[in-house]
């Protein structure tokens, strides 16, 4: 198979911009960012396509995978890096906070998802990776709210593989520990563990699912690897 299409959903920082860089070497890629001047950089830099998309909006997901679809044809592989940091107590949490960390984590993953395997099924093939995180595994102080919306991607995920069963379509995830990115420095020092993983690192174990053919024999919804830099 030759040149392939990718979307990465968070694809102007951090794993993202990593697994977009490593992609649009041999490939096509379309990036996805809620920040303008972001997604702008992002595509000038690595000379690929992309737009502005709140991925907690239905419509903007939508319209997003359409521009693909109009673009390229079929959708091959779905890199979701696109999460939101929600730590604090749950009593310290404004309202407003709850809302948005639910509309990015819980809403924005179901949208993703929901819109990428219409798309792949329509042509009987394809790869999606959702980037969950090593909070799913143990409960961890200070961080409730951001342990439950990644429990329903990884949920989620582990449903629709089940689903997809032995089709063309691979549904997989992975659940990394601490990387030096823009969402660590938000999480701050006191959750970054003393081993930990390099963005690029990572990058390179997504990209290789990403890259998986329709046959290959790997078991969609496996969860792959708890990169925590002990590997």
């Amino acid at each position: 198979m030759g040149a392939r299409t990718f979307v990465v959903a968070g694809g102007t920082s951090g794993l993202g911009l990593e697994i977009a860089r490593m992609l649009t070497v041999d490939h096509r890629v379309f990036v996805l960012g809620n920040v303008a001047d972001e997604v702008a950089a992002t595509t000038s830099e690595l000379e690929c396509a992309g737009t502005t998309c709140d991925v907690s909006s239905y419509d903007q997901v939508a319209h997003a995978l359409d521009e693909v679809s109009r673009r390229y044809g079929a959708i091959d592989g779905l890199a979701h890096c696109a999460t939101m940091w929600a730590g604090g107590a749950l009593e310290e949490m404004s309202p407003e906070m709850l809302h948005k960390a639910i509309d990015v984590n819980v809403l924005g993953t179901a949208y993703l998802l929901r819109e990428t395997l219409i798309r792949m099924r329509e042509h009987g093939r394809g790869n999606v990776v959702y980037i969950g995180a090593m909070a799913v595994d143990k409960p961890r102080p200070g961080i409730p709210v951001y342990r439950a919306t990644k429990n329903f991607g990884k949920s989620l995920v582990e449903s629709l593989a089940q689903a997809e069963g032995t089709s063309g379509i691979k549904v997989m995830q992975i659940h990394p520990g601490p990387m030096h990115t823009r969402l660590q420095e938000r999480v701050g020092a006191e959750f970054l563990d003393e081993v930990y993983a390099e963005p690029e690192q990572v990058a390179r174990e997504v990209v290789r699912l990403l890259l998986l053919e329709p046959d290959d024999l790997y078991v969609s919804g496996q969860e792959v690897l708890r990169a925590d830099g002990r590997w």
